[in-house]
């Protein structure tokens, strides 16, 4: 089923107290914390406070929201190993990385090697604690394309390794619709906002329409699918607020 949320980059000013706040008071599920600001990878200490605020506000910790490239090795500000025990002390079900540090119409067939090789490595050991690992679908990295996502899946093929969705910049609806058909065998979550074709942030309200279309799409699953907010118009708190009001909306609607 269809769960609502927020990822906690949305306000990377806020504190993460003030984060849980604003989610509850939302009516929102669930958050992902992101490892930039809230959660930095290794203050495990943090991560389980993090995690234990989340769970007593009556909301779930939906993932742990890194900024790991794959098989980009010290590029990375801390290992995946820390990275996954970031995750475990948050008591976080999943991990959130990105699919190397080049798009696909770039990389060549060396950096394809040294992601599947480290997403089969990170997969497995994120099983062994009992975690998931998640690709972001995302610009500049080797989910970048519906068939470079398909191609990366494919190749690693691990049942822990997923993939998050959300509407690539620049697309058509049927565009994106087409990516979420290709991509729904391993789709996990989903990074929900709405941008004009110049990135300009707009209020949720004003894509009713195109979710809707997507929503449609996403509602066949055996799981909880969470759909998080990420981006808010001039990160707002009082339009994130309406912002959640129309995503509850969107998701009932779904289910009736």
């Amino acid at each position: 089923m269809l769960k609502t949320g927020l990822c906690s980059v949305t306000f990377r000013k806020f504190s993460a107290e003030k984060i849980v706040e604003l989610a509850a008071k939302a009516g929102l599920e669930g958050i992902e914390w992101g490892g930039d600001v809230h959660v930095p990878p290794g203050n495990f200490i943090r991560a389980a406070e993090v995690g234990k605020m989340t769970r007593e506000a009556g909301l779930e910790v939906v993932s742990y929201g890194s900024y790991y490239r794959v098989g980009c090795g010290d590029e990375n500000e801390a290992a995946f190993e820390t990275v996954l025990e970031t995750a475990v002390q948050m008591k976080a079900p999943a991990i959130r990385v990105w699919a190397g540090n080049r798009g696909s119409d770039e990389a060549d067939e060396e950096d394809w090697e040294r992601v599947v090789i480290d997403s089969k490595r990170m997969a497995s050991l994120a099983e062994m604690k009992g975690l998931s690992v998640n690709y972001e679908y995302h610009g500049g990295t080797l989910t970048d394309t519906k068939e470079s996502a398909l191609r990366l899946m494919k190749e690693v093929n691990h049942h822990r390794l997923g993939i998050y969705w959300q509407p690539a910049v620049g697309q058509d609806i049927r565009s994106r619709l087409a990516s979420i058909q290709d991509i729904r065998r391993w789709l996990a979550h989903v990074h929900v906002f709405h941008w004009d074709q110049k990135q300009n942030r707009l209020p949720l309200v004003e894509g009713v329409a195109e979710w809707e279309h997507y929503l449609s799409l996403l509602m066949d699953t055996k799981f909880d699918r969470y759909v998080m907010l990420e981006f808010v118009k001039e990160d707002n708190p009082e339009q994130f607020l309406q912002d959640a009001k129309v995503l509850k909306e969107l998701v009932q609607e779904q289910t009736r």
